[in-house]
């Protein structure tokens, strides 16, 4: 993964930013996004869940007055078992930035390769050891842009993220964040439901990709503080999106509109100095689509550990 940033030069007394530092880090995390498909395919199936197969996230980056810049790539190996889970490859790109009460982040990101759990329930050539439905060919996307707009003009991401400045003392903001972004799911080869479950008379079953596009707003509130040089921050917001959604028939595309909920959660938490910081982020993202009675659902996870040191140019 490959993350560009831009920061403008702004201070304030609830908050230090080293903006003359030289900032270095590295950091070490998990990507994870399972989805499901919700319908009552049979009696004994009524929810479909896709997991993936992933590895260890390793970052290094750099950061210095507006410039920043990291590189991350997955470990060699994987947390779950190829034989079950199969292998799995992903795209994560994203760049981020912040003007004054606005923050910005432009993300995009794909995860190959997925397999469907406890699948002998109906694939009789499966076992118990080896219970899982493997499709390498199955995958979610999505490209998102996103922005937050905090009423507390001491609300500052840069500083709450702990790389280039910290808090110094408790602030707290109602924050509105609007959001557009187009994702979904497929399968180059066949359905992205497996054939034995496809029902004849509900062609949405058959479909090799579901899509939408969505445009809406999340309010929430965000509360950051920092004692004894241990900082926490935490994001909680509840919103909805209009969406144009899509599924694929042997005749083309159909389309509807509707809406969907979204959520907003993010955590921070670590301890800095001004010469060293280490620092813990978890956040949280869901995707729905939703075609009358068949359903998709996806949750995001990004959990990082982070660690650095801040030069003063001016020491040596």
């Amino acid at each position: 993964m490959t993350t560009l940033a831009y920061s403008q030069d702004d201070s304030t007394k609830h908050y230090t930013r080293f903006r003359d530092d030289i900032v270095l880090y590295s950091d070490i995390g998990y990507n994870s996004a399972p989805f499901r498909l919700v319908y009552s395919f049979d009696d004994d199936v009524n929810k479909l869940k896709y997991r993936h197969n992933f590895s260890p996230v390793l970052g290094f980056g750099v950061s210095y007055k507006w410039f920043a810049l990291r590189i991350g790539f997955a470990l060699k190996g994987t947390t779950r078992s190829e034989s079950r889970f199969g292998q799995s490859t992903y795209l994560d790109i994203g760049t981020q930035f912040q003007i004054k009460k606005w923050f910005f982040e432009l993300d995009a990101r794909s995860f190959k390769g997925y397999a469907i759990k406890n699948a002998t329930k109906w694939n009789d050539t499966l076992t118990a050891f080896l219970p899982n439905d493997i499709r390498k060919n199955t995958q979610t996307f999505n490209i998102s842009i996103n922005s937050w707009y905090f009423f507390n003009e001491n609300v500052n991401m840069q500083a709450i993220q702990g790389k280039t400045g910290h808090y110094e003392k408790e602030v707290r903001s109602f924050y509105l964040k609007p959001t557009f972004s187009v994702q979904g799911v497929g399968n180059e080869e066949s359905s992205v439901v497996p054939t034995e479950l496809i029902d004849s008379l509900f062609d949405k079953t058959r479909s090799k990709l579901y899509s939408s596009i969505d445009i809406g707003l999340v309010p929430g509130y965000t509360y950051v503080n920092r004692i004894n040089n241990w900082q926490f921050c935490a994001f909680f917001g509840l919103g909805a999106v209009a969406q144009a959604k899509f599924y694929s028939t042997v005749g083309g595309e159909r389309g509807f509109l509707g809406l969907s909920p979204r959520y907003d959660v993010r955590l921070y938490g670590g301890f800095s100095v001004p010469r060293y910081f280490a620092f813990l982020s978890l956040n949280l993202d869901n995707k729905s689509i939703r075609f009358t009675d068949f359903k998709y659902r996806q949750n995001y996870f990004n959990f990082r550990i982070t660690g650095g040191i801040r030069l003063d140019r001016g020491k040596k």
